[in-house]
C-alpha cells in the first residue's frame, strides 16, 4: 500500500495528535490508516530502498500516513538536503501581512513568499495545475470567442445599418445633417447592445456552471477548486459588445451620412460597386499577413509553428470580413458559371448574387467563421490523435506493462527481469521537464513529457522501438534523448548540450546522445532514471515495462497490461483534451452558425418587395423558391469552401511543425461539417421566404 509521509515537525501545522505510543526519534515510525500496533518493526519501501521502522506510535487519520523524525524524513525524501517548502507560523498579534513581510525580508528574495489563499497552490499542487489548465483554456477560447463575436456582431450590424439606406437617404432628402444621422445610429447601439451583452451573460455563466462540473467529472481539476464567477470577465463582455457595435455602426453609416442627399437617394436604391478605400488597402495587407504567416509556421517546429498558425486563421478571417463584397463577387462569378446554365432560377440566383455583393458577403462570412475556427479546432485534435496513436502501436513493442499505484523500487524491477520467459525488463519514472525553445529573444521554457529509465539503453530497445534517427541511445549519467522535433524547437543537435529544468527546478546540462521520432506517442524527454529520481516527488519507477514472460507470472508485481490495453488508457488521458476541443468547437460553430441563420433571415425579410415584383411579373412561387434555394447553395458553399481553405491554411503548417506529418481529416466529421452548414443555411434562407410569399 502507498502511504504518504511527512516529518514529525509538520504536525503543529496539521493538528495530528497521537493516539497512542510517542513522537518517532530516530529509526522510529508514526503510521496512521494501517493496522499496524505500537512496538511492531514494519518495512517500508522509501527512496532509498527497503527499510525497517519501529512503530513508535499511531494516530487518528484514516489515510495511509507516515510520520518520521524530521531528519529522516529530509533524508530519505529522495533528495536530501533540499527541502520543497518551509511552513511559518505567527506569534499572537502578528497579522499575514507582517508576518509574510518579515519572511520576504529575512530570505532576501531567495524563496516566493506564499500567505493566505496563495498558500493553496503550494500546499496542494494539484491545485496550481488546475490554474494553469484553466488559464489556458479560458485565456485561448476566451479568446476566440471574443474575435468570433466581434466579427460576427459588427457584421450584424453593419448588415442592418445597410439596409436602410434608404430610410438614411430620406432623412438627408428633409435636413438631417450626418451628426444627427450618426447619433442617432450610436443611440441604438447604447440602447440595444448593453441589454443584448447583460443578457448573453446569463447562458454565459449557465455554461460556465456546467463546463466547470464537466472538467470535474472527468477529473482535470481537483473537488478544492471551485468555480467563481467574477464581474470582471461579464463587464468586459458587455462592454465588447457596446463597443463593436458602436464601431461597426459607425463605419457603416460614415458614408450614407456624409454624401449629398440627392446622391443618397440615387444610391439607395442601387448597391454600390466601388471597394472601400479603406477596407480594401486593410484587407490586402491581412492576406499579405496571412501567407507570410503561413509561411513562417512552416518553416518553424513546435510552439512556434503553433503560435504562428494562430495568426494565420486570426488574419485570413480579418482579410475575409474586410473585402468580403470583393470575396463575394468572385464566389459569386466563379459559382455562378455552372448556375447559368441550370435553368432560369439559377441563372437569376447567380445575377441576384452579382449584383449584391455586400449582401452577399454578409451572409458568407459567418458560415467562413463556423467552418475555419470549428475545422481547426477539432482536426488539430484528430491530426495530433491519430499521429500518437500511430507512434504508440509502432513504438511500444513490449509484451506486458505493470503499473502500481505506489510505484516500483528497483527490486521489483529485478524481480519482473528474472520472471520466467522475460527477456528484457525496464523501470520508467513518468514525469515531466522544461526545456528552453523558441527562436531569438522570444525562447520560453517549454513542457515536455519524460521517462526515467532504470536500465540501459539495450533494455529499453527491447521494449520501446523510439525510431531513434540520429546518435545512440547509450543512456549513461548525464546523457538524454530528445524528440527530433523538441530538439529542432531547442535548437540542438546530437552532441550538444542542451539546457534543462528538472521536475523540481532544478537546472542540468546533459548531453544529447540521441533524437528520435516516436515523441508524441511516447516521450519527448528519455533520461537515465538515476538523474531524474532525487528531481522528483516519488523516487519509485512509475511502471515497468517487459518483453516475454506472461500475466500471471507478473501479477504479484502489480496491474498487468498488454500493449492494447495500455495504449487505450492512455487515449483516456487525451480524452479531456479532445473534449474540451470539442466543446469550444460546437460552443464558436454554434454562435457563428446563430449569426449565419439570422444574417440570412435579415436579408431574405428584407427583399420582400424584390420577391413580390417577381411574382407580379409572372414568376410562380415554385420559381421563386428555387431560385432562392439556389442563393443560399450558393452562399452555403462559398462559405465551406473559404473556411475550409482558412483551415488548412492553418493546420497543415502547425502540423508540420508539431508532429512533422500532414493533418488528419475524418471523411465523415468533415462531411458532417460541411452538411450541417449547407443545411442550415438552406432553412434559414428559405423558411422566411416561404413566409414573406405566404403572406404576399
Amino acid at each position: 500500500a502507498a502511504l504518504t509521509a511527512h516529518g514529525w515537525g509538520s504536525t503543529a501545522f496539521t493538528g495530528d495528535k497521537l493516539t497512542a505510543g510517542r513522537a518517532p526519534a530516530a529509526g522510529d515510525v508514526v503510521l496512521a490508516g494501517t493496522k499496524a500496533r505500537v512496538g511492531e518493526r514494519v518495512t517500508l519501501t522509501t527512496a532509498d530502498g527497503p527499510r525497517a521502522f519501529r512503530v513508535s506510535g499511531t494516530t487518528a487519520g484514516t489515510a495511509p500516513t507516515a510520520w518520521f523524525a524530521d531528519a529522516d524524513a529530509v533524508r530519505l525524501s529522495g533528495h536530501p538536503g533540499r527541502v520543497d517548502a518551509v511552513a511559518v507560523l505567527p506569534k499572537d498579534g502578528v497579522t499575514d501581512g507582517a508576518l509574510k513581510s518579515q519572511v520576504a525580508k529575512a530570505l532576501d528574495g531567495k524563496a516566493e513568499v506564499y500567505a493566505g489563499k496563495g498558500r493553496g497552490g503550494v500546499e496542494n499542487p494539484s491545485l496550481a495545475e488546475a490554474k494553469e489548465m484553466l488559464s489556458g483554456i479560458g485565456g485561448s477560447f476566451g479568446g476566440i470567442a471574443a474575435t468570433v463575436a466581434v466579427f460576427t456582431a459588427a457584421g450584424t450590424v453593419a448588415l442592418s445599418v445597410g439596409q436602410r439606406a434608404r430610410e438614411f437617404a430620406l432623412l438627408r432628402a428633409i435636413g438631417t445633417t450626418p451628426r444627427q444621422v450618426r447619433r442617432s445610429i450610436a443611440t441604438e447601439a447604447l440602447i440595444v447592445a448593453p441589454v443584448a451583452g447583460v443578457v448573453g451573460c446569463l447562458p454565459g455563466i449557465a455554461l460556465a456552471s456546467w463546463w466547470f462540473g464537466q472538467l470535474k467529472d472527468k477529473g482535470a481539476i481537483p473537488d478544492a477548486v471551485d468555480l467563481s464567477v467574477s464581474w470582471i470577465p461579464l463587464l468586459t463582455a458587455a462592454g465588447t459588445a457596446v463597443v463593436t457595435a458602436l464601431l461597426a455602426g459607425y463605419m457603416a453609416a460614415r458614408r450614407p451620412s456624409r454624401i449629398k442627399p440627392g446622391q443618397a437617394l440615387s444610391e439607395a436604391s442601387v448597391e454600390r460597386l466601388r471597394p472601400g478605400w479603406i477596407r480594401t488597402p486593410l484587407g490586402i495587407g491581412a492576406v499579405v499577413g496571412g501567407i507570410v504567416c503561413s509561411r513562417l509556421a512552416a518553416t518553424s517546429s513546435g510552439e512556434d509553428a503553433a503560435n504562428a498558425a494562430l495568426g494565420v486563421v486570426m488574419l485570413f478571417m480579418l482579410a475575409v470580413a474586410l473585402l468580403g463584397p470583393l470575396v463575394a463577387r468572385l464566389c459569386a462569378g466563379l459559382f455562378g458559371l455552372p448556375l447559368r446554365g441550370a435553368g432560369a432560377a439559377a441563372s437569376l440566383a447567380a445575377a441576384n448574387s452579382r449584383s449584391n455583393a455586400r449582401r452577399l458577403a454578409s451572409a458568407i462570412t459567418p458560415i467562413v467563421l463556423a467552418m475555419a475556427f470549428a475545422s481547426t479546432l477539432v482536426f488539430m485534435h484528430t491530426s495530433e490523435e491519430k499521429v500518437a496513436a500511430d507512434q504508440q502501436r509502432d513504438g511500444i513493442t513490449a509484451d506486458h506493462i505493470v503499473t502500481s499505484d505506489g510505484g516500483f523500487g528497483a527490486a521489483a524491477v529485478d524481480r519482473a527481469a528474472r520472471a520466467p520467459g522475460v527477456t528484457s525488463a525496464v523501470g520508467l519514472t513518468k514525469t515531466s521537464v522544461l526545456i528552453p525553445t523558441g527562436s531569438g529573444g522570444d525562447r520560453y521554457l517549454q513542457s515536455a513529457s519524460a521517462q526515467g529509465v532504470t536500465g540501459t539503453g539495450a533494455d529499453l530497445a527491447g521494449v520501446q522501438d523510439l525510431k531513434v534517427k540520429t546518435g545512440e541511445l547509450t543512456l549513461h549519467k548525464g546523457q538524454i534523448a530528445l524528440d527530433a522535433a523538441l530538439a529542432r524547437s531547442a535548437h540542438v543537435e546530437t552532441g550538444d548540450r542542451v539546457d534543462v529544468r528538472l521536475p523540481d527546478g532544478t537546472k542540468a546540462r546533459p548531453t544529447v546522445v540521441a533524437t528520435y521520432g516516436r515523441g508524441l506517442g511516447l516521450s519527448q524527454v528519455t533520461l537515465p532514471a538515476a538523474d531524474v529520481r532525487r528531481h522528483v516527488t516519488s523516487a519509485f519507477a512509475t511502471e515497468i515495462w517487459t518483453k516475454g514472460g506472461t500475466a500471471s507470472a507478473l501479477k504479484p508485481l502489480g496491474t498487468v497490461n498488454d500493449r492494447d490495453g495500455y495504449t487505450a488508457a492512455q487515449s483516456v488521458d487525451r480524452e479531456v483534451n479532445a473534449w474540451a476541443n470539442g466543446v469550444m468547437a460546437a460552443v464558436l460553430g454554434g454562435f457563428a452558425a446563430v449569426a449565419a441563420v439570422n444574417t440570412l433571415v435579415m436579408t431574405v425579410l428584407d427583399r420582400r418587395g424584390e420577391l413580390g415584383t417577381l411574382r407580379l411579373i409572372g414568376s410562380t412561387r415554385r420559381q421563386v423558391m428555387r431560385m432562392i434555394r439556389w442563393e443560399a447553395l450558393l452562399v452555403t458553399c462559398a462559405g465551406v469552401i473559404i473556411g475550409t481553405a482558412i483551415a488548412l491554411a492553418t493546420l497543415v503548417p502547425m502540423m508540420k511543425g508539431l508532429t512533422g506529418e500532414s493533418p488528419y481529416i475524418p471523411p465523415l466529421l468533415y462531411a458532417a461539417f460541411a452538411g450541417s452548414a449547407v443545411v442550415l443555411g438552406l432553412l434559414a434562407a428559405t423558411l422566411p421566404a416561404r413566409a414573406a410569399l405566404t403572406s404576399d
